[in-house]
């Protein structure tokens, strides 16, 4: 019996490479389930492209005449690629027009079920403390996550079920661990007290919840899922687990906002004070929803996780 024909986009990308390797190495149907075949899409094959259930497809979001045909026999279609540029242009290209030709190509091939990867940095600036999907309008401020909430648009009228991860780490992460190591540099304390509360999700989970829904029955399309792991963290325990592990430096005094945003406009850096705010105030959304609808555990959590990806980190930092 032959699995779900499964077309990716965004293969070779951070999240797209670990849900790669869970609809291939095993994927979440278990002990004889039948393998996924999938049609990976993208400009270049990616590191699965010599696999036999693999087949390749050169295609590229900026250029959308290279969709024609691309989800034709497709059962699912898992739009995971995007742009994450500081160009407006080159963002929209991507995360706008790209995203609207290739749920337009799903919708003529009649694919059956479409997942779309969004962020819930398109709720902007917070802090945001337990937010349900629906319980607060979004208002994006980056290039990237404006384009990523407009591209939300063509999904939904797709059918798709669109996913709003939080912050996600593990092994290939080079934006969150590597953004705490230079706060630190520049405010060496427990931000506000550690006190934040923050949506998180290892990689490696994230890719679980992405393959569990492709190898489900379709859920009802046209909706929105906060997906990252259900039980918040705090900024002090993640720093703390980091500190642990070898990867950041250990901090303990405590700092109130006010005096922390002094600090790090006294040592101008790469982080604005807007990534700051998203590390260290509460920007927690709830996730329950995607779990259950996903038929798939969460797992222990991305602080427990954090020891996998420690020599990861270790080496990028001091890289």
């Amino acid at each position: 019996m032959s699995g779900p024909r499964i077309v990716v986009a965004g293969a070779t990308g951070f999240v797209g490479s670990a849900v790669m390797g869970a609809l291939l190495g095993g994927g979440p149907g278990g002990p004889g389930a039948a393998p996924a075949r999938v049609r990976v899409l993208g400009r270049r094959p990616g590191a699965y492209a010599g696999r036999r259930s693999v087949q390749w497809r050169h295609a590229d979001l900026a250029s959308p005449a290279t969709l024609d045909g691309t989800c034709e026999g497709a059962d699912v279609l898992l739009s995971l690629a995007c742009s994450l540029s500081s160009d407006e242009a080159q963002c929209a290209a991507v995360n706008v027009t790209g995203t609207a030709a290739l749920m337009a190509e799903a919708v003529r091939a009649g694919v059956r079920h479409v997942v779309h990867l969004s962020t819930a940095a398109v709720y902007g600036p917070g802090p945001h403390h337990g937010v349900a999907v629906g319980g607060l309008r979004p208002a994006p401020v980056s290039p990237a996550s404006r384009t990523r909430l407009a591209g939300e648009r063509y999904a939904l009228e797709a059918g798709a079920t669109v996913l709003r991860p939080g912050l996600v780490t593990g092994t290939g992460d080079r934006w969150v661990v590597p953004a705490l190591d230079e706060l630190l540099a520049r405010v060496p304390a427990l931000w506000d007290g550690g006190r934040a509360l923050l949506s998180m999700i290892d990689v490696s989970d994230l890719a679980r919840l992405i393959a569990s829904f492709a190898a489900g029955a379709p859920a009802p399309g046209g909706r929105i899922l906060h997906a990252s792991h259900p039980l918040p963290v705090r900024t002090g325990e993640l720093l703390a687990a980091l500190a642990r592990q070898g990867v950041l430096p250990h901090v303990s005094g405590e700092l109130p906002w006010s005096e922390c945003l002094l600090r790090l406009r006294e040592r101008p850096g790469r982080t604005s004070e807007r990534q700051f705010a998203l590390l260290a105030r509460d920007h927690w959304y709830v996730s329950d929803e995607a779990w259950r609808i996903a038929g798939c555990l969460p797992g222990p959590g991305p602080v427990s996780r954090l020891p996998h990806a420690a020599a990861f980190y270790r080496a990028l930092l001091r890289g």
